[in-house]
């Protein structure tokens, strides 16, 4: 935890409630550009002409030991009895909240708790939370598989940043920023993930046979691009995280007030044990 509490709060604030040092910000950037570079490997491998090519699978073995990196890097002490037990709960909470809406036409009610528990608790928290959530809600849902790990990396994303947004904003306008943060980040998710999925539900093609919307090995990157687009455009844009991005924004909007208001208590309360006690 950091610092004490003192007076009254009637501004939002933020506990750092999982500290992130300069290593801690080296390691999540470091964590991130491999992330990105696994997700985005069908636009950034380089093929020649004629030679077939399999998906880099070592990708999705290399992801979770690189979340769990980060993860111990990030709780190296930061994370005491009163921050897992928050951790624990909203990780719950989100299991919960996925496993009652689990994605079906687009509607899902993780991203909005993340979304707000990253701006209260800081970015450090909400990446935390999004791996964690997530986790939780595939072994709930028995939606263990090779996607997992994109979606606590994505998921982690979004959690760090609300945690990374403007603290200036309060009242209408915060919430505002949140549901337009919400928007966005729905959209991000989305696209990062049909990335992930593209080449294997269409299947990877060589130069000269491809499909109208398949992954080309060695087609330029603007060509494949375009191709991708197309594909989110007509697969999930217009549909599913159209729909996720509504459900997530009317969330905050409606149930944003009082969360955020649970939460920050929540926090000042932690906060305030951990100074009495010396922690």
């Amino acid at each position: 935890m950091t610092g004490p509490v003192t007076g009254p709060v009637t501004g939002p604030v933020t506990v750092s409630s999982v500290r992130i040092s300069p290593r801690s910000v080296l390691v999540i950037g470091v964590a991130s550009i491999a992330g990105l570079m696994m997700l985005c490997w069908p636009l950034l491998l380089r093929v020649p002409e004629g030679e077939t090519v399999n998906p880099p699978f070592l990708f999705v073995l290399l992801l979770p030991v690189v979340i769990a990196v980060v993860l111990a890097e990030l709780s190296e002490g930061g994370l005491d009895s009163r921050v897992l037990a928050i951790l624990g709960v909203l990780s719950a909470v989100n299991a919960i909240l996925r496993g009652v809406s689990p994605g079906i036409a687009g509607v899902e009610l993780t991203f909005f708790l993340l979304v707000l528990a990253g701006r209260v608790f800081g970015p450090g928290f909400g990446f935390v939370l999004g791996c964690t959530s997530l986790f939780a809600s595939a072994l709930l849902t028995a939606g263990v598989g090779p996607w997992m790990p994109y979606q606590m990396l994505c998921a982690a994303w979004v959690g760090l940043g609300a945690g990374l947004l403007p603290r200036r904003p309060t009242g209408k306008a915060e919430i505002a920023m949140l549901a337009a943060y919400a928007v966005v980040a729905s959209y991000a998710f989305g696209l990062l993930m049909n990335l992930s999925n593209w080449p294997f539900l269409l299947g990877v093609q060589v130069a000269g046979h491809e499909g109208s919307l398949s992954y080309v090995a060695g087609a330029p990157v603007l060509e494949n691009l375009h191709r991708f687009l197309v594909y989110t455009l007509l697969t999930s844009t217009g549909g599913w995280d159209t729909i996720r991005a509504i459900t997530t924004a009317v969330a905050v909007v409606v149930l944003g007030p009082a969360i955020l208001a649970t939460l920050r208590r929540a926090s000042r309360r932690a906060t305030v044990t951990g100074v009495v006690t010396g922690r």
